[in-house]
């Protein structure tokens, strides 16, 4: 399996692939194509996530911050439980590749 060859098509809507599922873990592939999330939308998740963007580009913006973070290939962060946060911008002209870790 290759995690960047091939992708699904993501300009329509974000594509989200579960690579592996364990108790208290998952592993997504996330492919987006200018996707945000929408306005006033806050994840407010009851597990941890670690997520790395493999390719392209995105601005992930916790409520605790003032600014959003710039992601590009090889960025990575990981968010605590409730640790609320929204996707402001995907790169709409290449597919962004997201590999995200969910844990408990």
């Amino acid at each position: 399996m290759n995690l960047l060859e091939p992708l699904p098509d993501a300009e329509a809507a974000e594509r989200v692939d579960a690579l592996l599922t364990r108790p208290g873990l998952r592993i997504e592939r996330i492919v987006s194509r200018g996707q945000a999330s929408p306005p006033g939308f806050w994840y407010d998740q009851a597990e941890g996530e670690w997520v790395i963007v493999l390719a392209g580009a995105a601005r992930l913006r916790f409520a605790d911050e003032t600014e959003a973070r710039l992601l590009g290939p090889g960025d990575w962060l990981d968010i605590a439980p409730h640790r609320r946060h929204r996707v402001e911008w995907t790169d709409p002209t290449v597919p962004t590749v997201w590999l995200a870790v969910l844990y408990r």
